[in-house]
């Protein structure tokens, strides 16, 4: 019997520490984000390997690069996630560093806008519960839209300054 509440005070140890360890340390951060647009997917990636997955709904005109303003595209390309906004329209938003450099000069040189405000996001404002519908089509003007509770995860693990890779 002693040996038993031996092995149980040692359980509760290692039960103890794990959670001690999971309090102080924190969340796993990822060092990259890779958008897959024809698999509607998002990854947190570290060190290449994957943290998390989670579905995402595009622009309402998803093949293709954004062009320019107003075509409902959601860009292609390697970004930054520059900055974090959390009062935004939507639940909570993360905003991609596009456009670039290139994107830029390619519109200039089509004589139109690049466009902008390109973000992760969670549901408009007071339309988180109809998450389970929106996110079956794509409906946003070229954001990468999650679930409220996917968006409360990247939230979590992405930091300001992370790249984003988008692929078609």
């Amino acid at each position: 019997m002693k040996m038993h509440n031996n092995i149980l005070i040692v359980i509760n140890i290692f039960i103890l520490l794990f959670f001690i360890s999971v309090e102080c340390f924190g969340v796993e951060y990822a060092d990259y984000v890779l958008v897959k647009k024809s698999k509607h997917k998002i990854y947190l990636l570290k060190s290449g390997k994957i943290l998390k997955s989670f579905h995402i709904a595009l622009g309402g005109n998803p093949k293709g690069a954004k062009q320019k303003q107003g075509d409902e595209k959601t860009p292609e390309g390697i970004y930054f996630l520059d900055y974090k906004n959390e009062r935004s329209r939507y639940y909570k938003s993360i905003h991609i560093s596009y456009p670039n450099t290139s994107d830029v000069k390619r519109a200039k040189k089509m004589g139109v806008s690049p466009g902008g405000d390109i973000m992760i996001h969670g549901q408009k404002k007071g339309w988180g519960w109809l998450s389970f519908i929106s996110q079956k089509f794509d409906w946003t003007k070229g954001c990468i839209a999650v679930s409220n509770k996917d968006m409360d995860v990247i939230w979590k693990m992405v930091k300001v300054g992370t790249p984003i890779e988008i692929r078609p």
